[in-house]
């Protein structure tokens, strides 16, 4: 019986929860009446919202339909795949590699591409297939063109569509290459992260069209972008908000073990120690983390924890060259730090939030990204003002 009530009374819980958060607007809800999430969420599912339920818990609908709808009429994001398909459960993958993206992010995005009716839009990741069927009741099917890289999770989604009464193209392909038979695009809209626009995606867009995407450097921190294209085949505009999407797949960046790193020996290995001031803690929220990976390309960060609390942060390159790491521990007026390689990564990382306290703690709607001819550029509230960023061998 729940069950049956979550059906009726979800959907208008949720809307009102989005409308009171200014996420979804009026011009957005006939189409999200129209095109239900429920019905582009899969039987198998990953709810995203600890105390609701966690993320490694897999609910399956049929034995759980409680939870399932509770989970889909939550505003939360929804992992419907892990590990590109090789892991279904139970408990969690590895990578989280397909969701039902978040009911806020969802509409904050569609709003930003400022579509009207009779604009052509690219979708790059059909995922679920439920933005793309937004789209189609906003702007008509046949105005609609989405990319899926995977063959699996495209079908599932085009059979989604089609039951709901929907027919864009669904194209099974690479979404870094766009897709040129149906360009121009007014709009061009990405539900994946990318670390660097393809060039695909302006060049299809017209000369005024919208390109919106969520973009984050390797460090870490994301946003979402929303770039204008010019009669010149640059791109540029601010970002519009915080987000945390799943990277392109083209884009995605290996990672190797910290005993890569080491050569072998134990830590601190041939590291060189040293104090800082300058307590890890600081510098783990989103935006600052954005800030730092701006600055310091081609190098993330990971956190081991311990029982009592305390953690190290290790730093690491992607070149595996340099490694870095600081011992969190409370009660520290002094962290101690130890690094190696020709890079040295906790003294960037330093530099780097210093800069950013200088500017006065900027948040994400600071910042803005071009991308041109002579490559990708953040700024720091104008173009005028590019983000100094290090070269990857650690000057510049």
């Amino acid at each position: 019986m729940t069950g049956h009530h979550e059906a009726k009374a979800g959907p208008e819980r949720l809307a009102s929860a989005l409308i009171e958060k200014a996420a979804l607007t009026s011009d957005w809800l006939p189409a999200y009446r129209r095109a239900p999430r429920h019905l582009f969420v899969p039987d198998v599912i990953w709810p995203g919202r600890a105390g609701m339920n966690r993320q490694d818990d897999r609910v399956i609908r049929g034995q759980e339909p409680d939870i399932w709808w509770r989970a889909v009429y939550t505003d939360a994001p929804i992992t419907t795949q892990w590990d590109d398909g090789a892991h279904t459960g139970p408990g969690k993958g590895k990578i989280p590699t397909c969701s039902n993206s978040m009911p806020t992010i969802v509409f904050s995005m569609l709003a930003a591409l400022s579509v009207e009716d009779g604009h052509r839009v690219l979708e790059i990741g059909t995922g679920t297939g439920w933005n793309a069927a937004l789209l189609c009741h906003r702007v008509g099917p046949e105005n609609v063109v989405t990319v899926e890289v995977d063959e699996v999770s495209a079908r599932d989604a085009r059979e989604r569509i089609r039951r709901a009464g929907f027919h864009p193209l669904c194209v099974v392909g690479d979404g870094t290459e766009g897709y040129p038979p149906g360009a121009p695009y007014d709009r061009t809209i990405a539900t994946c992260s990318v670390g660097s626009v393809p060039r695909a995606w302006i060049e299809q867009t017209r000369p005024g069209g919208v390109v919106v995407t969520p973009w984050g450097p390797t460090y870490g921190g994301e946003a979402v972008a929303r770039l204008v294209v010019g009669d010149d085949g640059s791109a540029s505009g601010h970002f519009v908000g915080s987000s945390a999407f799943m990277r392109l797949r083209a884009q995605r960046v290996p990672r190797r073990h910290v005993r890569e790193y080491l050569g072998g020996r134990k830590w601190p290995a041939d590291g060189v120690r040293s104090l800082t001031r300058l307590s890890p803690d600081d510098i783990g929220d989103w935006a600052v983390m954005f800030a730092i990976g701006v600055r310091v390309p081609g190098a993330f960060p990971w956190m081991e924890e311990y029982d009592d609390g305390s953690y190290t942060l290790w730093l690491r390159d992607t070149a595996v060259t340099s490694w870095a790491t600081a011992d969190c521990e409370t009660d520290r007026a002094e962290f101690e730090v130890y690094q190696a390689g020709p890079r040295r990564l906790w003294d960037e990382v330093e530099t780097a939030y210093r800069w950013w306290e200088r500017q006065g703690r900027p948040g994400f709607e600071r910042f803005g990204l071009t991308v041109d001819g002579d490559g990708e550029r953040v700024w720091l509230d104008s173009p005028d003002h590019p983000v100094p960023a290090r070269r990857p061998d650690g000057r510049g």
